[in-house]
């Protein structure tokens, strides 16, 4: 599926990033045409386009391994704790866990650990802009989902079709509360295909059970 190949390439992305300075250093020493090779020629051309855009992808994985947490991700939502009845429910189906509050943050704790967080972050940009009625507030609010969610330079962009893509370039003429209608049901139809399961079967999800299960026993 399109999430969990977006997934494996943020995680080799990362462990990219994690290279040792010994490991670079050895790698420089083998000689220029190794590190600046240009991946279709084999030539030494330091300003190939191809290795631009390598760097680029480079610049990219550190600011989401390193910078995104820093620029102000929103944080958990304000929630009561789960109770174990909740936290069942959360199993018989994905509409029932996304309708909590308590539901949202165990499932974004999951996403967080597959990369791919951005999805649910911007699925609730799209819920808050519904709740908007002032035009201005909704323009800006829109600007700032299309940079942060929707743009290709952004470290958070999320993964839309080209359909959906052309929709939403054509409401940026003119922003309203369903600007991003089509991309936030794709999203969550992502979600609830791809990674849903996963949770299911995480230790975020069971841990949380058995420690409600054991709760309710003890009571």
């Amino acid at each position: 599926p399109m999430g969990s190949e977006r997934m494996e390439m943020r995680k080799r992305q990362m462990s990219t990033t994690q290279e040792t300075p010994g490991s670079a250093q050895a790698q420089h020493s083998t000689g220029n045409r190794g590190s600046n090779a240009c991946c279709f020629c084999w030539c030494c051309c330091c300003s190939c386009s191809c290795l631009t855009v390598r760097n680029q992808d480079e610049e990219r994985t550190r600011r989401t391994s390193h910078e995104l947490q820093a620029e102000g991700i929103p944080n958990c939502e304000e929630s009561p704790a789960p109770t174990l009845e909740e936290v069942n429910a959360w199993a018989q189906s994905f509409d029932k866990l996304m309708l909590t509050p308590a539901g949202r943050n165990a499932f974004r704790e999951f996403l967080r650990t597959e990369f791919s967080e951005e999805n649910m972050l911007f699925w609730m940009a799209c819920e808050e802009l519904k709740q908007e009625s002032n035009k201005s507030v909704i323009e800006e609010k829109a600007r700032l989902i299309y940079e942060d969610y929707i743009s290709i330079l952004s470290p958070k962009e999320v993964s839309l079709d080209s359909r959906v893509r052309e929709v939403i370039n054509r409401n940026m003429l003119e922003p309203s509360q369903h600007t991003f209608d089509d991309a936030q049901l794709q999203i969550y139809t992502l979600m609830h295909r791809d990674s849903y399961p996963r949770f299911m079967n995480s230790a975020i999800y069971k841990d949380l059970l058995r420690s409600l299960s054991e709760k309710s026993i003890e009571a």
